[in-house]
């Protein structure tokens, strides 16, 4: 199911309801039925709740699903430069990933001193990313990226909109800490290889944005796009676990 994969990563899910997008599942359970059903071996969530009105108790959720679940889901926390969320460390927790923020939906530019708490940290960031957005256009996470070379940050979307796309890997090209992150109704097979053309198999990483958009297909892009076996495995699987230290 996995051409080859021994394990298949993908690194933006969600659990949890969100007031103006149709969810038809918002469980842990249903999405972890569907991870067995398609491969998915381990998804990194960041609970709804925290991506809005809650930050913490948000998080406490989505810490809990992966405890309920070992080795199944990883947690990005979400930071809320507004309420200036804490943060807890990596350290002797497998569950933790890093830190999720999502600019659009806190109005804050990713470039903004507010979020200077998350870089200081030092762990694997995801943040949502917009092509044209005056709060996460590609252009900040170049400005980021630089001032933070030993972060490692996942661009979600790859900027959302394919007119977007080609602009994402050229902004980015000489800051190797940014990896492209593909997940996105907007993005397809051709798109996907097209990426790892311009920007290495080695700067893409795989994500579902599940339970959002629906895991089947995202699963279904990766596997039938044309790329060869050892940029699937790339894809899918080695750069995320690289960046997040998994054996």
């Amino acid at each position: 199911m996995t051409l080859g994969m021994t394990r298949l990563l993908d690194a933006h899910g969600h659990v949890g309801s969100w007031p103006d997008f149709l969810i038809p599942d918002p469980s842990a359970e249903g999405l972890l039925a569907m991870m067995d059903r398609v491969g998915v071996t381990t998804m990194g969530i960041s609970h709804l709740l925290a991506v809005g009105p809650d930050a913490v108790a948000g998080n406490r959720l989505a810490m809990e699903i992966a405890r309920q679940h070992p080795g199944r889901f990883g947690v990005w926390q979400v930071y809320n430069p507004h309420h200036r969320t804490p943060l807890s460390s990596t350290d002797g927790s497998s569950d933790l990933w890093g830190v999720k923020i999502h600019p659009d939906v806190h109005r804050c530019r990713l470039d903004d001193p507010r979020y200077e708490p998350v870089w200081q940290l030092g762990q694997p960031v995801l943040a949502h990313g917009q092509t044209g957005s005056p709060w996460s256009d590609a252009e900040q996470f170049a400005t980021v990226a630089a001032r933070h070379p030993d972060v490692p940050l996942l661009m979600g979307h790859v900027g959302l909109f394919p007119d977007g796309f080609d602009r994402a890997v050229r902004l980015v090209a000489d800051l190797p800490n940014v990896l492209l992150e593909v997940c996105g109704s907007k993005m397809t097979g051709r798109w996907l290889a097209r990426l790892v053309g311009l920007a290495g198999a080695d700067r893409v990483v795989f994500g579902s944005d599940a339970c959002f958009l629906d895991l089947r297909i995202g699963v279904g892009r990766l596997l039938l796009a044309p790329l060869s076996d050892a940029e699937r495995a790339a894809v899918g699987h080695h750069n995320l676990a690289q960046v997040l230290g998994l054996a």
